[in-house]
Parts: C-alpha cells; sequence; structure tokens
C-alpha cells in the first residue's frame, strides 16, 4: 500500500483544524485532534526516515489527514520565521 500525500489549498484550511491546542496536554503544544499525539512527534518520525504508511500502522486512530495536517502546520510555521545570519570571523 502505497500513501501519497497531496492537497491544495483549500484543503489546507480544513486540514489545520485537526491541529488543536490543549493547554493541559503537553503544556499547550499542537497536538492531533486533542489526542496525546504532539505535531512535532509525527515531523520527528518523517524525519527519522519513517514513512506514512508505518506511522499509521503504529498509531492506528490516526488518519492520513493528521499526517498531511502536521506537514501544513510545519510549513506554514517554518514560512513565517525569520532568521538573521550575524557574520562570524573564522576561529583558527
Amino acid at each position: 500500500m502505497s500513501i501519497h500525500l497531496t492537497f491544495n489549498a483549500m484543503d489546507e484550511h480544513t486540514l489545520l483544524k485537526r491541529i488543536t491546542v490543549d493547554p493541559q496536554i503537553f503544556n499547550g503544544k499542537p497536538i492531533i485532534r486533542g489526542r496525546r499525539l504532539a505535531v512535532e512527534h509525527i515531523l520527528g518520525m518523517l524525519a527519522a526516515g519513517d514513512n506514512v504508511e508505518s506511522i499509521l500502522i503504529a498509531y492506528p486512530w490516526l488518519k492520513e489527514e493528521d499526517v498531511k495536517a502536521c506537514l501544513i502546520y510545519a510549513r506554514r510555521i517554518v514560512g513565517n520565521e525569520r532568521i538573521e545570519i550575524f557574520p562570524t570571523a573564522d576561529v583558527a
């Protein structure tokens, strides 16, 4: 079974509703559908090389749309970041 993560801009708003924040869970970190699974955990699994299929197997209640929502959320957060680069002297 192969899962392809495709979505359009119209889907994004709907998908992002799957990401919630509850001050009682993980000190208010973004979570998936009010459950005790942080967005950062899913992103970490993807960064570590897990594929969507293995994540869905590990969390049977999770849906492909939840993983998509995590990726959209991350893209939007990074898209709003501004990083200043300061030149540094070479240290010999």
